[in-house]
């Protein structure tokens, strides 16, 4: 029944999508991060679906009216320049077959992610995109937190099997990202009842959290807790709050949760965590000795036998930097972390220019809750093996779209009493000519 309902609600969107491009985005964000034929298991768990809905999508898109040019700035630049290098480090690899296998993946997403950045052009369209996140990422934060609080926390939550987010420790970091997108849906949506939802949303979603039992995501945990109070307009009372829900759920979690957490202390006693302090240091003696690291997939035994510090001790890094690092060597992470860097310097110059401006407050609050996403990622991400995650791609990709329509308008002397991505008053032959973006 479950292949059947997933296979009519796929093949019955590509209309849609060939209509309107941009569908094509939700439908395909939906499939990567819910992976909703993953949780069949009859023919469905199996079908290319993803592949169905971007072939209908690039056609889609040759026809559409409803797209603007790629924004360029110097995000957008950077992050060009990383995905061609990543190529460059492909074609150099220790392993170039596994290598481009996973880089055709990579970039995959890239493609799709640069075609958010085309055809979502109104806040309508950004928040339709937004929603398709919260909910497939929040379906398994919504279930998890329910189980946890079923079986007292004694059980690991797992996200969409066969997908980056399928580990606990992978789902916990995810979820804390996706939190902050919950609180922006929260503020701005008008019904009642909706908002109620997304208030058990979060509560749950923070109950899986811990009932990830990931001790990386409770260092980000800490890290998003406090970066979100500073954050807040009512720093009394959020504060408040997230000492009592700490407090509730520390009491809840069983010792054995409590014992995981604690080793994080002595974590020189800890097997995984001395591996990848290992893995980590191979990162570094593969950059230092090759100018575009090994590339993808370089994980053996016999490149252990040459950079690890520990050869028998063959484990992937767990970790952003360092798998980007001995990925693509110390031009790649520098160019993974100037990206970042952009991204984040995007969603303070929205924050700075919507500060005073109570018709942009939707664009405000987004723009703060997508840099506490950023936080979850930066510190969650530090102990896992994320960095080609479509997640913090789209997070980046609404920084730049934020960023860019607000800038566009102070060039043209464009009114910024409307909110994201909309277009100004004008007489219909003005609006017209204005459906598509000032160029660069």
């Amino acid at each position: 029944m479950r292949d059947i309902l997933v296979t009519l609600m796929v093949f019955g969107s590509l209309p849609f999508i060939l209509r309107h491009a941009y569908i094509g985005i939700l439908v395909w964000c939906w499939l990567s991060y819910m992976n909703p034929h993953r949780l069949a298991w009859g023919f469905a768990y199996n079908m290319p679906f993803a592949m169905i809905v971007a072939l209908t999508l690039f056609v889609s898109v040759l026809f559409s009216t409803e797209r603007q040019r790629l924004p360029i700035n110097a995000t957008v630049v950077i992050w060009l320049m990383f995905i061609v290098w990543m190529a460059i480090a492909t074609f150099n690899a220790v392993y170039p077959d596994q290598a481009m296998e996973s880089y055709i993946n990579i970039l995959k997403i890239q493609v799709m992610t640069f075609l958010t950045l085309i055809l979502i052009i109104d806040e309508k369209k950004l928040n339709l995109l937004i929603w398709v996140i919260v909910l497939s990422v929040g379906f398994f934060s919504f279930k998890g937190g329910i189980f946890t609080l079923m079986t007292g926390g004694a059980f690991h939550v797992f996200g969409p099997p066969a997908s980056y987010i399928s580990e606990n420790n992978a789902l916990a970091v995810a979820v804390l990202m996706v939190m902050p997108l919950m609180v922006y849906l929260y503020r701005i949506t008008p019904h009642k009842w909706v908002r109620y939802g997304m208030g058990c949303a979060l509560f749950f979603s923070l109950i899986s959290v811990f009932g990830s039992q990931s001790r990386g995501a409770l260092l980000a945990m800490a890290a998003v807790g406090f970066f979100f109070w500073l954050k807040s307009k009512t720093k009394i009372l959020s504060g408040f709050l997230l000492v009592i829900a700490a407090s509730l759920v520390f009491a809840f979690m069983p010792q054995s949760w409590h014992e995981r957490m604690e080793s994080i202390q002595t974590y020189e006693e800890d097997e995984s965590a001395m591996s990848r302090i290992n893995s980590w240091q191979y990162s570094i003696n593969v950059a230092n000795d090759r100018l575009t690291g090994a590339g993808l997939q370089s994980w053996s035994k016999q490149m252990f036998a040459i950079y690890a510090p520990n050869p028998n001790q063959v484990f992937v890094a767990h970790s952003i930097y360092f798998s980007v690092l001995a990925d693509h060597g110390w031009l790649g992470l520098i160019l993974f972390l100037s990206v970042l860097g952009l991204a984040w310097r995007n969603l303070t110059q929205v924050i700075k220019r919507t500060k005073n401006d109570p018709d942009s407050s939707h664009s405000n609050l987004l723009a703060r809750m997508l840099q506490v996403s950023l936080i979850a990622y930066m510190s969650g991400g530090a102990f896992l093996s994320l960095s080609y995650f479509d997640l913090p791609w789209h997070i980046i990709a609404i920084s730049v779209l934020l960023n860019y329509q607000f800038a566009s308008r102070e060039v043209v002397g464009l009114d910024l009493s409307s909110d994201i991505i909309q277009r100004p008053k004008a007489p219909a032959n003005r609006m017209r000519s204005q459906q598509r973006m000032p160029p660069n």
